[in-house]
Parts: C-alpha cells; sequence; structure tokens
C-alpha cells in the first residue's frame, strides 16, 4: 500500500490525570504529559505506517517549533513528510487534552495553518505513484477544493477515502456534498454522520449519503462499535473489549485499520474489524501513536478474540 494521508496535522499535548482544571494561579501534578502526531491526515498516517503501509503526508503546518516537533515525530515513524508544506506567519495546530481518569477528553484546540492548505500547495505528481489517496477534514479544505482533490486522485488511478473533523453539531452536507461523489470510503462517527446529514437515525444517514455519491460507509459509534454499510446492506459490529485509558486517535486508528485491510485484498467485514481492533489497541493509552504493535499483532489479538459476532439491520429504503 503507497498511501498519501492528505489534511489535518495536529500536534496534541495530553495531560493525564486530570479530575478538574486548577484554580487561579494552583497547580495540580499529573503523572504524564505527552506529544503525539494527530488530525485526520497525520494521526491515520502515523498508524498505517505501524500495520506496514508505505505512507506520505501532506498538509499546512507553521513554520513554529511546534511544527519542527510535528515533523520530528512523524519522521520516527518513518513517515515521508516532503509533501507537507509550512506556512511563514501562521502557527502550526495543536490540541491540549486534559485527560479525565475515566477516558474523557476535552480539547482546547487551536486551528493553525490547516485551513490555509489550498490546491496550489498540492504537488499533483504524487498521486501518479500512490496507490490510494485518504482526505482527513474534507470540510475544513472546503468542499470545491476537497471535491477537485479528490476528482484528481481518481482520475489517477487511485482508491479514495476521508474521515470528517467537525463535530456533528457544526456540519452540514453542503460542506461536504460537492466530494461525495469521487469517494470510495467515507469513514466518520456517529456523531458526524447523523449531523453532516441532519438525519435522526443512522439508517436514514447511510441512504442520504449513498444518495449523493459516496460507495461504502464505516461509521465508527464509540463503544457500540461501527456500521458498515453499502448501497443496499447495513451490518453492526461491536467493539473489541479493552481498557480505555484514553480515546483521542481512535477515529484515526479505525481509518488506518480499516484502509490496510482493504489494501490486503480482505473483505469489508475483515476491514472493520481491523479497524476496530487497531483503535481498541490505541485506546490503552494516551495519545494516537501509543502502542507498540504491527499488522501481525492486531491479527493475532482478533483471531484470540470470541466477541465476532454482528447483525444485520433491516434498510428497505436502501
Amino acid at each position: 500500500m503507497n498511501v498519501i494521508t492528505m489534511g489535518v496535522h495536529v500536534l496534541d499535548i495530553l495531560v493525564h490525570p486530570v479530575s478538574e482544571l486548577p484554580r487561579g494561579q494552583e497547580t495540580a501534578l499529573v503523572e504524564t504529559i505527552r506529544m503525539s502526531p494527530a488530525g485526520t491526515a497525520a494521526g491515520t498516517a502515523v498508524v498505517l505506517s505501524k500495520l506496514g503501509a508505505a505512507v506520505r503526508t501532506a498538509g499546512a503546518i507553521g513554520t513554529d517549533p511546534t511544527g519542527d516537533l510535528l515533523l520530528n515525530l512523524l519522521h520516527r515513524y518513518g513517515i515521508d513528510t516532503s509533501l507537507v508544506v509550512r506556512k511563514p506567519e501562521i502557527p502550526t495546530s495543536a490540541t491540549v487534552l486534559p485527560i479525565h481518569p475515566n477516558g474523557d477528553r476535552p480539547t482546547l484546540h487551536l486551528l493553525g495553518a490547516n485551513p490555509f492548505y489550498a490546491p496550489a500547495d498540492i504537488d499533483w505528481s504524487a498521486f501518479t505513484t500512490a496507490t490510494h489517496l485518504h482526505l482527513g477534514g474534507p470540510e475544513l479544505l472546503g468542499a470545491p477544493n476537497a471535491a477537485r482533490i479528490l476528482q484528481q486522485a481518481k482520475a489517477s488511478g487511485l482508491t479514495t477515502s476521508a474521515d470528517l473533523l467537525a463535530p456533528g453539531s457544526l456540519g452540514s452536507l453542503d460542506a461536504i456534498a460537492p466530494a461525495l461523489p469521487h469517494l470510495d470510503y467515507l469513514l466518520p462517527n456517529e456523531d458526524q454522520a447523523l449531523g453532516f446529514t441532519g438525519a435522526t437515525d443512522l439508517v436514514a444517514a447511510c441512504h442520504i449519503l449513498h444518495s449523493a455519491g459516496v460507495g461504502v460507509l464505516a461509521i465508527t459509534r464509540g463503544p457500540h462499535g461501527a456500521l458498515l454499510s453499502s448501497p443496499n446492506h447495513i451490518r453492526e459490529f461491536p467493539a473489541y473489549p479493552t481498557k480505555v485509558v484514553d480515546t483521542t486517535g481512535c477515529g484515526d486508528a479505525f481509518s488506518a485499520g480499516f484502509l490496510r485491510a482493504v489494501s490486503l485484498g480482505r473483505d469489508l467485514p475483515a476491514a472493520v474489524h481491523l479497524g476496530l481492533a487497531t483503535a481498541a489497541f490505541v485506546a490503552q493509552g494516551l495519545g494516537t501513536d501509543h502502542g507498540d504493535y504491527t499488522l501481525a499483532t492486531i491479527d493475532e489479538f482478533i483471531a484470540t478474540q470470541s466477541n465476532s459476532t454482528t447483525e444485520d439491520v433491516s434498510t428497505p429504503h436502501l
């Protein structure tokens, strides 16, 4: 698999555990503060690389020390960052996450350079040597730009996928509709699928997204697992049991696992299983890059689990 992950790049600063923020000038001692590459492009790139894919990542960061650190962290995982552009006088996107003991993760986020990544920044020739393009945060790039990027990727013979960044409450179908006909796989979470479509249930959301042009939907549902939808069938998958420390990056881990399985010629249910199992590993520690695992490790974990029951959901209107 030779994949380009394009779009959102963030440096996460994770603090754990944080039961409550100190007041005024008070100080609270914590056990861990660590930094991790994150974002729907950079985070997915890290996990894909761990699973054995050849990864180039593309997006915009600043020329600041935060950007230097983010690139260094990506290099540690063997990721080619030559397609990343640096924007003077615009900061690198960063997020501070005070992780609660139960795994909840409120965020303090700096948008930074991500919204300034534009088609003029793209080395279009890179598409000729890739096999897949994963677009992280198409709504942040702007619907026309996202559509142009995905259309060019399809014209170059790549398979395509995307994951959304904005919460469902801030989404609208108009923000992503032009990009949808050029997507083989869309990988949102449940809140995004409902929010971006305005639907009240996932079956209706799937119907809207398929009608708009999406080929396959794999929707993550947190502790409830995932839902896989093609234009005429929906199937639910339970989550794998895991000890949750931090859910940061679990969506990116699911995307990476799912796409890696597809690239290996595995069927779609197997791709969902690899996505869910990879997310279960990442949830056991802090940050998207948590875990010393390989594709073989995840496959072995799946083989030892009895939690593989799936449930079909009737979808007469799909």
